[in-house]
């Protein structure tokens, strides 16, 4: 259809509908000016557009039927009680599951290291930073699972569809090295509790290769009811639970020290160690996988989206779940601090070595010098055991299998998601797994045979590394999707929340950016210098790139301004503005309030 009128950047909303191009065939935007407002999204099913509560619109964007599937192929029906309409146990019980399974990566055996070396580190004086951190990390994750319920998509999705290609790409790249580094850390932590529990019979490697095999059984659990699935990770969490709080009775903390350093913000003579050790709990505790995940998982409910109530209903009761997930995860987190706080903060490697002496074999782990005690997970069992006996060993590392196994199983689900949803593969369920593992868990394999323990424990601080590098590359595409009010209706941020998220988001890229460079400068080599400095910039100019897209979201449409373009060229710029050019039911107008689009 022709336009009379070319369409400017700052213009207010208008009806698109598609048509084809004479040349390619492909569905591209013709837009009537003065029709209807509403904001289309299609379904991720295939079954058409539809609007958040509006009716089904015909004539998707793709003759395909399966263009995105989820891992789950179920999805849980919710129950009715009209006697209770404004909350339910009912319901939120059938809201259960998907909240618990992304606090599995706030358990992860990275996070436990966390947790230990803090603890004896700095004691209980940065528990407030945990607590703070788990917050930010739960308000992170309300918009990740917004996302998924009033969409119909995950961020993956979403990101595939609405950046142009050669960001799309990095930005899949980048996941995926998040990804990798996290498996790492679960694979490393799964293999070092099975070397504990058979006394070092059991390699390294040969850890690494039986946690490989039962996470491909455990994986198709789900074949049996993603209930069960469900449950069975929920059973995980108990055994993480009850070891570790095993830990907390028999150490016993000082209880008046724990609320102290909980809810008092302080760290009375801390230096460059705890400060450090502080920006390593920041970033262990908020992964960037674990966005893609939670607005993955929260699919697997039947919500009808043509309907408000529902969708409102959903998002609330997703989000009550979220807090008692992570609380429990939050509990967990603070009985290892704890232990180690009480037990071993103050303690030199000496002292350790002279207690366990006559006690373990295991001794010679700690150096004969006056250095604060330096424990990682393995050696966290070690010093356990010389302490309190070779239960609590033996437990610690019950706990460990557990956080390692739980966080690979879910890391898969990442990795499956991610890849899905970025590159819209058509394969086979078990190839797609075989693929998404098998470039996770070769780097670990490799490692894992040319290491020893001591040595592959110390690759924690670079994983995290890794890890804090990519943050922005979730943090940054939730905020803008979840502030568009053509993809989320009335259900966009407000003012407040765009405020808070993008402040969140910068004091978190700062705190993990500062985290990277204390890493690098230790390393006290110039090619590493030269090397960073180089990656930096083409790191930075991604992130500028992501921010200014964000900043356009958020309502700066002055960064978008000037621009007066006919439809001819906004096809030839397929990919501007989001990439929202060329999916007419997110045709996106920058200069857009709340008032400019109104629902039937």
């Amino acid at each position: 259809m022709p336009i009379k009128q070319p369409p400017t950047l700052n213009c207010e909303l208008v009806n698109v509908t598609p048509s084809k191009d004479p040349d390619s065939g492909e569905k591209v935007p013709t837009m009537t000016p003065g029709k209807e407002r509403e904001a289309l999204y299609e379904d991720s099913s295939g079954d058409g557009v539809s609007t958040i509560y509006g009716n089904p619109v015909p004539a998707p964007l793709s003759d395909s039927t399966d263009e995105f599937t989820t891992y789950f192929d179920q999805k849980i029906p919710i129950p009715e009680d009209e006697k209770h309409p404004w909350f339910s146990f009912r319901k939120l019980w059938a809201f259960t599951g998907p909240g618990f399974l992304m606090s599995i990566a706030y358990l992860d055996p990275g996070n436990i290291e966390s947790d230990l070396q803090s603890g004896s580190i700095a004691g209980f004086k940065l528990l407030w930073v945990l607590l703070l951190a788990t917050v930010i990390g739960l308000l992170l994750q309300r918009l990740a699972a917004r996302l998924g319920v009033v969409t119909g998509l995950h961020l993956a999705e979403v990101c595939n569809r609405q950046y142009p290609k050669v960001p799309r790409i990095i930005l899949w790249l980048m996941v995926e090295l998040a990804i990798i580094g996290s498996d790492m850390q679960e694979v490393i932590g799964s293999a070092i509790a099975i070397n504990l529990l058979s006394a070092g019979i059991v390699p390294l490697w040969g850890g690494v290769l039986i946690t490989i095999a039962d996470t491909f059984v455990f994986l198709f659990l789900d074949k049996y009811g993603l209930r069960k699935l469900e449950a069975f990770f929920g059973f995980l969490i108990t055994i993480m639970a009850v070891t570790f709080g095993y830990e907390y009775v028999t150490v016993r903390p000082d209880q008046g020290q724990l609320l102290k350093g909980m809810f008092m913000p302080y760290c009375a003579g801390c230096g460059a160690p705890q400060l450090e050790q502080a920006v390593g709990i920041v970033g262990a505790v908020i992964m960037p996988h674990n966005m893609y995940l939670h607005s993955a998982l929260v699919k697997s409910r039947q919500v009808n989206r043509a309907n408000k109530k529902e969708v409102s209903e959903a998002n609330k009761y997703f989000f009550i779940e979220s807090c008692i997930a992570l609380f429990v995860s939050f509990i967990i987190n603070v009985f290892v601090v704890s232990v180690f706080a009480e037990a071993f903060f103050g303690k030199t490697n000496e002292e350790v070595y002279n207690f366990c002496a006559n006690k373990s074999s295991q001794a010679a782990l700690f150096p004969q010098n006056n250095e604060t005690l330096d424990v990682d997970i393995y050696k966290g069992g070690v010093v356990l055991g010389c302490y309190f006996g070779p239960a609590a060993l033996y437990i610690w590392a019950i706990g460990i299998l557990a956080a390692g196994q739980s966080s690979t199983m879910t890391g898969t689900y990442s990795g499956q998601f991610v890849m899905e949803g970025f590159l819209n593969l058509k394969w086979s369920r078990f190839a797609r797994v075989v693929l998404t593992r098998s470039i996770a868990i070769t780097p670990t394999l490799l490692v894992a045979i040319f290491q020893d323990v001591e040595h592959l424990t110390g690759m924690n601080d670079f994983l995290n590394v890794l890890m804090s590098l990519q943050l922005p590359f979730a943090l940054i595409p939730v905020l803008t999707f979840t502030s568009l009010r053509p993809v989320m209706n009335d259900f966009a941020n407000g003012l407040g929340w765009k405020i808070a998220g993008g402040i969140l988001i910068l004091i978190i890229c700062t705190i993990n950016i500062y985290f990277v460079v204390v890493y690098v400068t230790a390393l006290g080599q110039m090619v590493f210098y030269v090397c960073a400095s180089i990656l930096s910039i083409v790191y930075l100019a991604f992130v500028a790139y992501l921010t200014w897209q964000c900043l356009i979201a958020l309502g700066i449409s002055g960064l978008a301004c000037g621009h007066t373009l006919s439809l001819a060229t906004l096809k030839a710029l397929e990919g501007y503005n989001l990439g929202l050019i060329s999916r007419p039911e997110l045709f996106l107008l920058n200069n857009m309030d709340a008032d400019s689009v109104t629902s039937r």
